[in-house]
Order: structure tokens, then C-alpha cells, then sequence
């Protein structure tokens, strides 16, 4: 059984910063890719970051030069730090991993239960 716990969304102000953090639990043999992605209203849920498990990361144009991915490997974590918050940055964040537990041949995503993030003055 693997879980996913998201923590850090809320309200802020534009202009703002938010951290978000993701921890993995459970049987967990290796992990691949890391990321966030999010849903606003009506949308699409669509990729915002992504970390390789050699530290390689993918933005969305939108949010480059204001947010930045990390992981720590031994905490299972990834987070995202997002600054110069802006109004339509607002949605739901999930995050996703992808993962094998000890029973897996092949990697498997997995994602948080969301957390919202809502830029408003």
C-alpha cells in the first residue's frame, strides 16, 4: 500500500510565495519522476513540474523563473516552491509519483490526494 500526503496550499496574496511538500509511505522499492501537477476550475489537470531521479526538471512555460522543484530521496519527498504567486496560478495541486513497490515489474503512478492553492487579494 502506498500513500501520498500533500501539505502546504492555502490563500496568499499575488505576489506571494507557498511551499507545497509531498511525502511518500509504504512498500516502496524505488522512485522515479516526481512532480506537480494542477487543476484549476473547469480545466484539464496539467503538468506544472517534474523531477527525474537524476535531478533533471521539466517546467511548464508558465511558471518558470517562479517556481522550483526539489526532492529529498531520503524522505520519500518532493516539494514545490512557488513565488511571485499570480491569480491564475490558482487550482488544485497534486502531486505524482512514480514508483515500484517490492511487488512491481514496472513503475507505477501514484497521486496525492490535492491540495488548493488560491491567489487572491
Amino acid at each position: 500500500q502506498v500513500q501520498l500526503v500533500e501539505s502546504g496550499g492555502g490563500l496568499v496574496q499575488p505576489g506571494g510565495s507557498l511551499r507545497l511538500s509531498c511525502a511518500a509511505s509504504g512498500s516502496i522499492f524505488s522512485i522515479n519522476s516526481m512532480g506537480w501537477y494542477r487543476q484549476g476550475p473547469g480545466e484539464q489537470r496539467d503538468m506544472v513540474a517534474i523531477m527525474t531521479s537524476s535531478g533533471d526538471t521539466d517546467y511548464t512555460d508558465s511558471v518558470k523563473g517562479r517556481f522550483t522543484i526539489s526532492r529529498d530521496n531520503a524522505k520519500k519527498s518532493v516539494y514545490l516552491q512557488m513565488n511571485s504567486l499570480k491569480p491564475e496560478d490558482t487550482a488544485v495541486y497534486y502531486c505524482k509519483v512514480r514508483l515500484r513497490t517490492r511487488w512491481d515489474t514496472q513503475p507505477t503512478a501514484y497521486w496525492g490526494q490535492g491540495t488548493q492553492v488560491t491567489v487572491s487579494s
